[in-house]
């Protein structure tokens, strides 16, 4: 329980009891944050900052924090693997959101056993949600090439 501006009281509850999609969506918002802030604030004082701005409690040592600092320190390596996909792009001129879009799902491709079409998915649904528009159709061709050049057997093996 906590106290908001009024005085009243509310009700905080656990960011583990939300759905894997809202908690995709969670780790979203925290990896914006940090590039926001170029990478030069702690993830600590983000999540620190959230859990006292909404309503939802952010364990330090949960399995999303934990997962957002693993992109966030590998947010470099991600980016050199995403630009070789980026068919007449540069990185950098993709939209911010996107970027991070992208980088989280090809650390979950890399980093999980969940299924690359639903990693895929996904991250469709976040850029309908928090992307440019059309960016999803950019996420899914981008994310393709990744399974494709990456993971050729489960390419095969969906799309035969």
């Amino acid at each position: 329980m906590d106290n908001n501006h009024s005085g009243a009281v509310i009700d905080q509850q656990s960011c583990d009891t939300l759905s894997a999609r809202d908690q995709r969506a969670l780790i979203l918002h925290l990896l914006y944050a940090a590039d926001s802030f170029d990478y030069q604030v702690s993830l600590d004082a983000i999540v620190d900052n959230f859990s006292r701005g909404f309503d939802c409690i952010i364990e330090p040592q949960s399995a999303l924090v934990t997962q957002a600092q693993a992109i966030i320190d590998a947010h470099a390596q991600l980016d050199e693997q995403i630009k070789p996909l980026l068919d007449n792009w540069k990185l950098e001129r993709v939209g911010c959101m996107t970027r991070i879009i992208l980088r989280m799902s090809v650390w979950e491709l890399e980093h999980t056993q969940i299924d690359h079409s639903i990693i895929i998915n996904e991250a469709i649904e976040l850029a309908k949600g928090y992307a440019e528009s059309d960016a999803h159709k950019f996420i899914n061709g981008v994310l393709d090439k990744w399974v494709k050049e990456n993971k050729p057997a489960l390419s095969i093996i969906n799309n035969p």
